[in-house]
C-alpha cells in the first residue's frame, strides 16, 4: 500500500513510474547483466589462473552482497511484473544461506508496518519478548548483547541468522508444515550442485566458499539493516532514513533510504534518491528524526563496540515513555536551531 503526503506528491512520484526508466527498467537489467556477468567472469579469470585466490575472494564477497539486494529488488517485482520470472533470476544460491522463495515470503510480511519491530510478529525484528529472555541461557543472552553492537553484528550475526533460520524450518517440519520443504530441497541441491562445480571444476574448495565467501558476504549485508529499524510507539517513527554515501547506496541498492522504501514498496531502487529529496524535510519529520546523517561509517564511529539498545522489546508503557524522550529532544534541538 503506497503512503503519499499528498496529492501532488501522489502525481510526481506516478511521473517517475510512467516514465520510460521505469517502463523499461533498463536500470535493473543492467544490474542483472554486471552481477551475474561480473560473478561468472571472476570465477572465469581465477580458474584461467589471470586472478588471486584473495582478489576472487573479495570481488565474490561482493558481488554475492549486491546479488541479495537484487533479490530484494525482484520480490518487490521488478524487473518484470512475473513473479515466477523474478523467482527465477533469483534463485541462484550465490549467498548460500538465502532461499528466495523463503526470502520473499518473510519479507513481504516485515511490510507491515504495525507490526515492525515486535518479535514473533516481524520475521526480520532485532528483539525478543520478555518470556524469550527469561528461558535463554547466560551464552544466548550475550549473543544477542553483542549482536547489538556494529562489529558484533558482523561477527555473530550472519551464524545466529543461519542457526535460526534453519531452526525455524526443522520446527515447522516437526509440526507438519512442509510449505516450504520442496523449497528448500530445490535450494539445496542449487547450492550442492555449485560448490561441486567451484570444486572441481574452477578449483575453489567448497570449505573455503562457506567459509572464506558466504560467511562474510552475510556480514556485508547484514550491515545495511544494522539500526535499519528501533523499537517506538509510532509505526513509521520505527524505520530509519540512512544518508549513505554513493558506494554504499549502490551496494544496498538505495534500501538505506528504508523509510521511503517502506511507504512505496514499488518505487524501483533508482527512483528512491529522488523521492526522497521531493519531500526530504517531510520525511524527516514522519520517522521522528531517526536520521543517520554520516551514514554506515557513522553507525561504525558510534556503535562499534557500544549497543544501539537493548535487544529485550520495551513494554508499551516504556515505549511511550521513549515518544515523549524523543518529543522533548526535537524540542530542545528545534530550540537550539533557533537561538
Amino acid at each position: 500500500m503506497s503512503e503519499y503526503f499528498d496529492a501532488q506528491h501522489e502525481r510526481a512520484v506516478i511521473r517517475l513510474e510512467q516514465g520510460h526508466t521505469a517502463r523499461t527498467e533498463w536500470p535493473t537489467w543492467l544490474l542483472l547483466a554486471l552481477i551475474y556477468g561480473g560473478w561468472f567472469g571472476t570465477l572465469m579469470l581465477f580458474g584461467a589462473g589471470h586472478l588471486r585466490l584473495p582478489a576472487t575472494t573479495l570481488a565474490l564477497v561482493i558481488l554475492n552482497a549486491w546479488y541479495m539486494s537484487l533479490q530484494h529488488e525482484l520480490l518487490h517485482g521488478h524487473p518484470t511484473r512475473s513473479a515466477r520470472l523474478n523467482q527465477i533470476l533469483g534463485c541462484a544460491p550465490f549467498a548460500i544461506w538465502s532461499p528466495y522463495a523463503l526470502y520473499r515470503d518473510k519479507h513481504l510480511a516485515h511490510h507491515r508496518d504495525e507490526d515492525l519491530t515486535v518479535p514473533g510478529v516481524d520475521p526480520e525484528s532485532n528483539y525478543v519478548q520478555a518470556h524469550r529472555w527469561q528461558q535463554m541461557s547466560q551464552c544466548h543472552r550475550a549473543l544477542w548483547h553483542v549482536r547489538k553492537t556494529f562489529i558484533g553484528r558482523l561477527l555473530v550475526g550472519p551464524p545466529m541468522m543461519v542457526f535460526a533460520l534453519l531452526a525455524d524450518a526443522v520446527r515447522e517440519w516437526l509440526q507438519g508444515d512442509f510449505r516450504y520443504l520442496r523449497m528448500w530441497l530445490m535450494h539445496g541441491a542449487l547450492v550442492i550442485a555449485m560448490l561441486v562445480w567451484l570444486d572441481t571444476r574452477i578449483g575453489i574448495p567448497y570449505w573455503y566458499y562457506l567459509l572464506a565467501v558466504s560467511w562474510p558476504t552475510q556480514s556485508l549485508a547484514m550491515a545495511r539493516s544494522f539500526r535499519e529499524h528501533r523499537a517506538a510507539p509510532a509505526a513509521k517513527a520505527r524505520i530509519a532514513i540512512n544518508e549513505a554515501g554513493t558506494l554504499m547506496r549502490l551496494l544496498y541498492l538505495n534500501n538505506n533510504y528504508h523509510l521511503i522504501h517502506h511507504d512505496l514498496p514499488r518505487v524501483p531502487w533508482y527512483h528512491l534518491p529522488r523521492v526522497y529529496q521531493m519531500r526530504r524535510d517531510a520525511y524527516r519529520e514522519k520517522c521522528g528524526n531517526f536520521v543517520i546523517h554520516g551514514g554506515y561509517w557513522e553507525l561504525l564511529r558510534l556503535y562499534a563496540l557500544r549497543q544501539t539498545d537493548t535487544p529485550l522489546y520495551p513494554s508499551a508503557a516504556n515505549l511511550l515513555l521513549q515518544q515523549e524522550d524523543q518529543a522533548t529532544d526535537q524540542a530542545s534541538d528545534l530550540a537550539r536551531r533557533v537561538w
